[in-house]
């Protein structure tokens, strides 16, 4: 039996419009922008970079120069490559030189810890002697001083177990499926202002003199320091250093958020850890070699985003422009008064409270809490 034509049914293949095809002109115009955009960021980091270091050089050379006995920098570079006359020698190599490299090594290894911190938790706050790593390694070392009576490396490698076992207390009391910033940085105010009262006990039940001593050490100085101090950070920053900067390639996914990163394939939470273990390690040796000397990690990255903006972390830059901040505050420390020896801590805090009442300002201004 047939079918009527009525009932037969037409079937119509959809029409699939061909796929959009890019201009091939318009594309490699994109790779050219892209491509020169790229480029110019990457000239602008090399020239601030040799900028920065130019400055940090020449600082130093000041810093090796100028004293209760004024040397031309003829004799400073004489001695510095084993000519010149003995007097000259010892005051440049034995008296001012490890006391500027150290305070170039104290200053890059701060400002490489704040710019970890700082990226990794996406908030300006979080800087290792704003959130409690500081004051962790300070009361370790007080503690280590006054009760122990430590002294050296044994003293400096109190203070550095301090400052991990305050990371390692402020993370896990953090810790609830992952780390926020703002949680973070909210705990560790809390644990550094705990530790800050054991160190109040500590001196107000310590000798008078050892209390004094004790606290010039917490407001950070480079009086009185030696090859003694420098040979030990030179050595943990000779391996911190390309740590940091082997774990920081996963900084601009954390960047961008826990969900994008573990979208992008990275592994959140093992990174993150990887990356505040060397901060912390990072602020602890300083810290360990000079004392808690304020507000240098607090200021130094951002200043460094500020000469490279769109760039990211920039943990060279940052390690620059903390060695300047501490050799020009140094410089300031020992030359601003005549006859009067500052701790280096006393001006960067001046530098550093300042910016932080601004940044604070500015996050209550617009809304953000940081």
């Amino acid at each position: 039996m047939t079918k009527p034509p009525g009932s037969v049914r037409a079937v119509v293949s959809p029409v699939r419009p061909d796929p959009v095809r890019p201009d091939p002109a318009l594309l490699a115009e994109a790779r050219r922008t892209v491509a020169g955009v790229r480029r110019r960021g990457r000239v602008r980091a090399l020239w601030t970079g040799g900028v920065l270091a130019v400055l940090v050089f020449a600082l130093l050379c000041l810093s090796l120069c100028v004293g209760d006995y004024v040397l031309p920098l003829g004799d400073v570079l004489g001695a510095l490559f084993g000519g010149g006359d003995a007097g000259a020698h010892f005051v440049v190599i034995e008296l001012r030189l490890p006391r500027a490299l150290l305070a170039l090594l104290v200053g890059a290894a701060f400002g490489m810890a704040g710019g970890v911190f700082q990226t990794v938790l996406r908030n300006p706050l979080a800087s290792p002697d704003v959130i409690g790593i500081s004051s962790g390694a300070s009361a370790a070392a007080v503690l280590g001083s006054l009760v122990l009576s430590f002294s050296g490396l044994a003293l400096s490698g109190a203070a550095l177990v301090g400052a991990l076992a305050a990371g390692t207390l402020i993370y896990a009391l953090s810790w609830r499926g992952g780390v926020v910033g703002a949680r973070f940085v909210l705990i560790g105010i809390g644990v550094g202002t705990g530790l800050l009262s054991v160190l109040s006990y500590l001196l107000t039940t310590a000798d008078v003199d050892e209390a004094q001593e004790a606290f010039l050490w917490m407001t950070g100085s480079l009086n009185g320091r030696s090859w003694t101090q420098f040979w030990p950070l030179l050595w943990l920053l000779v391996v911190l250093v390309p740590l940091t900067l082997a774990a920081a390639r996963s900084l601009p996914a954390l960047a961008l958020g826990d969900d994008t990163a573990a979208g992008l394939g990275s592994r959140v939470g093992r990174r993150r850890l990887a990356l505040l273990a060397c901060g912390t390690v990072l602020a602890g040796a300083a810290t360990a070699a000079a004392g808690p000397v304020a507000f240098v990690a607090f200021v130094a990255a951002p200043v460094a985003r500020m000469l490279l903006p769109g760039r990211g972390a920039v943990l060279p830059h940052a390690a620059l422009t903390g060695a300047l901040l501490v050799l020009l505050a140094d410089f300031a420390a020992q030359h601003a008064i005549p006859g009067i020896q500052f701790p280096v801590g006393v001006v960067t805090s001046l530098v550093g409270a300042p910016y932080l009442l601004w940044l604070l300002a500015r996050a209550n201004r617009v809304g953000r809490g940081g």
